[in-house]
């Protein structure tokens, strides 16, 4: 029986540091009313969709930093997000920042059924940037400050999406790059990747140039490429444009199992892409190519579990 999935990506435009919660909101509402005219089933916000990239502001205390995370799903900020959800039929994912009542915070992302029930959690494992104010950036990226590392793993659940279920994963962000993430989620049959992103267009770690094509290539390379490598489809959505005088760049994608992108967004702004996925799709990697019980050798991988960093080869001599 084929398996259709109508999937929405509704990248974001740019957040003000000024506006507040109800702003992005309300807009992230009229994308799901767009979604469901247009016959979506599910639809995928990006990464810390509420607020602005907060990261890039320096705040000596953490407490200083409390008003940008989210205590529980749904607020009464959020409540609008879930009733829209109920009264349209459509699923959602939602990037945000989370405080645990034992004081914790990670950047989250959640699936949320259109009953209302949050289905999946996800905490963000690779945190770029760094922890202590860095004098020489032109803009800080202080992840490793403001969240601790996820502490979830990479899990997978076999859900209701739409009018059938799939088994569905998430990443946040720089998760992205790492093929290991996509492998950990891969082992565990996924079938859709739901992924959000605030990726500044200039790297800043960088002291040099790093072109902005560049940067936008290698964000789809390692979208295509873990999709095609685990035989799964993923939605990378942005929020993009300029916050605050600070550019983060855009390009949604829906990418399909064999790494074609099938759907692509074209501005800086609020913008919903969709594509029609068959998650029959899946199963052809996984049998052939990438059928792991097969062709992994697990033995021979020991690096990858046991050193974190690089480390060169003794010389010959």
């Amino acid at each position: 029986m084929t398996r259709r999935l109508t999937l929405a990506a509704a990248q974001l435009g740019p957040i003000q540091k000024a506006e507040g919660r109800e702003v992005a909101v309300g807009r992230m509402v009229r994308l799901m009313e767009t979604a469901h005219r247009r016959g979506a089933e599910v639809v995928v916000f990006p990464e810390l969709a509420l607020t602005t990239f907060f990261p890039r502001w320096y705040e000596e205390e953490l407490a200083a930093a409390d008003h940008w995370y989210e205590a529980a799903l749904p607020s009464p900020a959020t409540a609008p997000l879930f009733a829209a959800a109920r009264r349209y039929g459509i699923g959602f994912h939602l990037g945000y920042a989370e405080k645990t009542p034992d004081g914790r915070r990670f950047n989250t992302a959640a699936y949320v059924h259109p009953s209302g029930e949050v289905v999946l959690k996800y905490r963000k494992v690779h945190l770029p940037g760094h922890q202590e104010f860095d004098p020489q950036r032109r803009v800080q990226h202080l992840e490793k400050r403001y969240f601790a590392v996820g502490d979830l793993g990479f899990p997978v659940v076999r859900a209701p999406v739409g009018g059938t279920e799939a088994n569905i994963g998430m990443l946040i962000c720089n998760d992205r790059r790492w093929p290991e993430a996509w492998r950990v989620l891969g082992l565990q049959q996924v079938e859709l990747v739901m992924l959000g992103y605030n990726t500044p267009s200039l790297n800043m770690e960088n002291r040099g140039f790093e072109a902005h094509h560049l940067r936008v290539f290698h964000s789809h390379l390692s979208v295509q490429a873990g999709c095609y490598q685990n035989a799964c489809f993923a939605a990378a959505v942005a929020k993009a444009g300029t916050e605050d005088g600070h550019e983060l760049f855009s390009h949604s994608i829906i990418v399909n199992p064999q790494g074609e992108i099938m759907a692509q967004a074209t501005s800086w702004a609020d913008e919903l892409i969709l594509a029609d996925c068959d998650l029959g799709m899946c199963e052809l990697g996984r049998r052939t190519i990438f059928d792991f019980a097969r062709h992994r050798r697990p033995e021979a991988y020991g690096r990858i579990t046991g050193q974190a960093g690089s480390t060169a080869p003794p010389r010959q001599g």
